[in-house]
């Protein structure tokens, strides 16, 4: 089954950073933003961050990463991560952390507090690491009402596996009639044919790393990956999938009238939804609602791809289903943070030189 096609072209949802003399986002950068995340669910601001902002936060992504005591992510990858193919992990509230995260926060400020209350929590502060021989994730949603945001540290190629979104796939009021009242089961059709092609793809990737010498499967990880019953959503598990155990693919997915609309609906499937691969510059910073459509593909590269990410609640979420999507560190969820108090925090790094001299002017 060949693979679904995806665009790299992200220009159709970008918007360039311009800061006022306070640096936030001036109001018609903010406006044009906000209109990005209602029509298409997210919105890809370039430039956000200087060069040195950007390589201060990869300092602390590097910093978290060489600790061996790390705190690593629950929701998704746990075979990735034991296997070294991916690294997510949350960063520790420290005050370097803490101020990084407030720089954004009131960088973004308007846009922020259009979607979510100064008392919404901060979810979590994480990295998200691939690498060579990572699985592609399948197409999915995060837990819904939060507003998501990957800030690109370092340049970040397709080959290394940036984040593939599906625009106009969030949910919000009103959202049932679109699509001639369809558009659900049409975003869910889209979704399985999708998650159909992911899982062939991992199962041949898998099977021709038996024998590469680039990314060698590790003693018991073609069985982890494949025949085990531990719980990971995103493995091309044979065993998972035949019991109908995984809720994001499985045989259950497949029933003879899903393949018949499948067919049916092929041509509309194609023209409605269109994937697009992000693949940002530095300093970019990608802002999604939760349950925007979006997957982590496999990272094809020899070079890591790292990502910094934060996640602010926009509505009320039981924190027992916060584990389905997210991991805050535990000395966050001994100290929590509201958007409030990242609006107010100290900010760090100190503005970065170029930064200074171009609000100067």
């Amino acid at each position: 089954m060949p693979d679904f096609s995806v665009s790299s072209d992200t220009s159709a949802f970008e918007v360039a950073a311009v800061l006022d003399p306070q640096g936030r986002l001036t109001g018609e950068c903010e406006r044009a933003a906000l209109e990005m995340m209602d029509t298409f669910g997210l919105v890809v601001l370039t430039g956000l961050l200087s060069d040195a902002e950007a390589d201060f936060g990869l300092g602390l992504i590097r910093q978290t990463i060489d600790d061996p005591a790390r705190a690593h992510s629950t929701f998704a990858s746990e075979t990735d991560n034991s296997y070294k193919r991916r690294d997510f992990c949350s960063l520790p509230a420290t005050r370097e952390v803490n101020g990084f995260a407030a720089l954004l926060a009131q960088r973004l400020e308007g846009v922020y507090r259009e979607f979510c209350g100064l008392s919404r929590p901060l979810i979590e502060v994480a990295t998200f690491t691939s690498y060579l021989g990572s699985s592609h994730q399948y197409i999915h949603r995060d837990p819904a009402g939060v507003i998501s945001l990957f800030a690109a540290l370092e340049d970040v190629s397709p080959e290394q596996g940036g984040t593939v979104f599906v625009p106009g796939t969030h949910l919000y009021g009103g959202v049932e009639n679109t699509h001639a009242g369809h558009a659900r089961a049409l975003m869910e059709l889209f979704r399985t044919r999708c998650n159909a092609r992911i899982f062939v793809h991992n199962l041949r990737k898998l099977l021709a790393m038996r024998s590469s010498s680039a990314a060698p499967l590790a003693p018991g990880e073609l069985r982890d990956r494949v025949f085990s019953m531990k719980w990971d959503q995103h493995q091309p598990n044979l065993l998972r999938f035949l019991t109908g155990k995984n809720v994001q693919f499985s045989l259950r997915n497949l029933s003879p009238s899903t393949l018949w609309q499948l067919r049916r609906r092929r041509a509309e499937l194609d023209r409605l939804f269109r994937p697009v691969q992000a693949a940002p510059r530095k300093g970019s910073v990608i802002l999604y609602r939760s349950d925007l459509l979006h997957a982590g593909p496999d990272n094809r590269s020899p070079t890591p791809r790292r990502f910094f990410g934060m996640s602010i609640a926009r509505d009320m979420i039981e924190r027992k289903y916060w584990h389905d999507g997210y991991s805050p560190h535990p000395t966050l969820q001994a100290q929590p943070l509201t958007l409030g108090d990242l609006l107010d925090w100290p900010t760090a790094p100190a503005k970065a030189p170029e930064r200074e001299a171009a609000l100067a002017d």
